[in-house]
């Protein structure tokens, strides 16, 4: 059961800064590692945090030697009331550079008020100029991270590190997702659309495009996420991207669907058909946009496709 912060005694105080610091450091070692490959000037400010944090553990190990001898209490964040409490980096999949700066922003200023307010319930000179010096140290790393954007954005390295986790974002999100988009909102045109012209009932296409679109997310998602357990292709995490793809998908084909709950046909008809419009625009504008491909080229490759596909949906419907 935790204990209130104010109920823990000067020596239990200082076993919780100890394990404190060990889990900073920790994080900041995780991190660093984290990064190392992809944003190698990110980790190299990481694992020097994570070296202070290990000077500051050994600062405040000799001074609890000092006042307590030689054994240690093991006192966590968990153990106290009122301590925000780190999530484990090895539990976070998807983790970006602006994650990681608002995540050490976080643990910077919860250190820095614990040492204050530890400050000023010691008794003892020696431990109160520590937890001052620790204190100040803490609002040192939160002014180094401000100080390390501006720096990156001055040298370049800034850029180049967006650059790359745009890329990242690319691989592993816009492209299954721009995939399941596309499958979506064109092949589910020809059967939506034939069943609408052989019926010329909003109840009967509807019920056709919902069954194509749902299972055509089910077939795409599976599909993506077997496709590629993204250790060599660095595409992410397979369920991740595969629940992506089938989602997108889904919607894709449910757009254009949806206007056939409407009873009066030719209103959902003509709602539908402006839908696909609206639709094809739209991949197009994400290929243009994340992909670079010309606009012009984008819009001319998906809508003629998706035309061809949906007079081939009324074709087979009226014969």
């Amino acid at each position: 059961m935790a204990r209130a912060f104010s109920k823990l005694s000067e020596q239990e105080v200082m076993a919780l800064a100890i394990s404190m610091e060990e889990d900073d450091g920790r994080i900041y070692g995780d991190f660093a590692e984290r990064f190392r490959e992809s944003f190698p000037s990110t980790a190299a400010t990481l694992s020097r945090m994570q070296h202070e944090e290990s000077g500051h553990r050994q600062r405040l190990i000799d001074a609890y030697r000092a006042r307590f001898g030689e054994h240690i209490p093991l006192v966590q964040r968990s153990d106290v009331k009122g301590l925000v409490r780190q999530s484990p980096v090895w539990l976070m999949k998807a983790l970006s550079v602006a994650q990681v700066r608002r995540h050490i922003g976080v643990m910077e200023l919860a250190s820095r008020r614990f040492y204050e307010v530890s400050a000023a319930r010691t008794a003892d000179a020696e431990t109160r100029r520590l937890f001052g010096d620790l204190a100040l140290s803490e609002a040192d790393h939160s002014a180094l991270a401000q100080r390390f954007d501006s720096e990156q954005v001055a040298s370049g390295a800034r850029a180049r590190e967006d650059e790359s986790q745009r890329r990242m974002f690319v691989l592993q999100v816009v492209q299954p997702g721009l995939a399941g988009l596309m499958d979506g909102s064109v092949s589910t045109l020809a059967p939506l659309f034939a069943a609408a012209f052989a019926t010329h009932s909003s109840r009967d296409a509807f019920l056709v495009g919902l069954a194509s679109s749902v299972g055509a997310g089910i077939s795409m998602g599976f599909a993506e996420a077997l496709s590629d357990d993204g250790a060599l292709s660095g595409r992410g995490h397979p369920l991740i991207r595969g629940g992506v793809c089938g989602f997108m998908t889904a919607v894709g084909g449910l757009g254009h669907t949806l206007p056939f709950m409407i009873p009066d046909f030719h209103a959902a008809f003509t709602i539908a058909v402006a839908v696909v419009l609206v639709e094809l625009v739209i991949i197009s504008w994400i290929r243009h946009h994340f992909m670079d491909t010309p606009f012009l080229s984008a819009a001319f490759q998906v809508i003629v496709g998706g035309l061809l596909v949906f007079f081939a949906g009324m074709l087979i419907g009226s014969s």
